[in-house]
């Protein structure tokens, strides 16, 4: 019978014996090695609130109902209405009662962040496999559904940083991030 600290030793053991262990295919990288700006760039696909890097494309929310129907009312319901993942559309006003309703239109204080989070995590199933027109224009449909944009309106890397959510001013932000003493 093994004791804890038997199958503990083992286990970095095993562990370290991975760590050492290269494929011919991938570059060789140490922890602790600083990673040079094009390494970075190549996988940072971070949007922050600004919209600063949000790619090329554009799509509106006609474009964006087509894309929802087929890789997400799935999980979040017809129109966004949730079940079995989480509501998107609704909720407005309901923060400050009893049963709040977090939501694209009553709780996310940046739609760029909304087009981040999509691309990077959507659909659940294969996060990073929409295309940019496809993320663009799920995204307009979600702030359609939320009364915030209309139908043809088309969002893009200009248009949705402009994009004024009805909860930014319910968060306390630190963007742009300051200097702290």
């Amino acid at each position: 019978m093994s004791t804890p600290s038997r199958i503990t030793t083992c286990a970095v053991i095993a562990l370290a014996a991975c760590a050492t262990t290269q494929r011919a295919d991938t570059p060789s990288v140490k922890f602790g090695q600083p990673a040079a700006a094009d390494e970075i760039a190549r996988v940072d696909i971070s949007i922050p609130p600004s919209g600063a890097g949000l790619p090329a494309g554009s799509g509106t929310a006609r474009e964006g109902l087509k894309v929802y129907e087929q890789k997400c009312s799935a999980c979040h319901g017809a129109k966004g209405t949730g079940k079995p993942a989480d509501a998107l559309a609704g909720g407005v006003g309901s923060l400050a009662s009893k049963a709040p309703l977090r939501t694209v239109g009553s709780y996310w204080p940046y739609a760029t962040t909304l087009f981040d989070y999509v691309r990077r995590a959507m659909p659940l199933n294969a996060p990073l496999s929409l295309s940019d027109d496809e993320v663009y224009a799920v995204s307009a449909y979600l702030l359609f559904l939320n009364g915030i944009v209309g139908e043809d309106v088309a969002m893009n890397a200009q248009t949705l940083p402009q994009v004024k959510m009805p909860n930014r001013d319910g968060f306390i932000s630190d963007w742009p991030p300051r200097a702290r003493n």
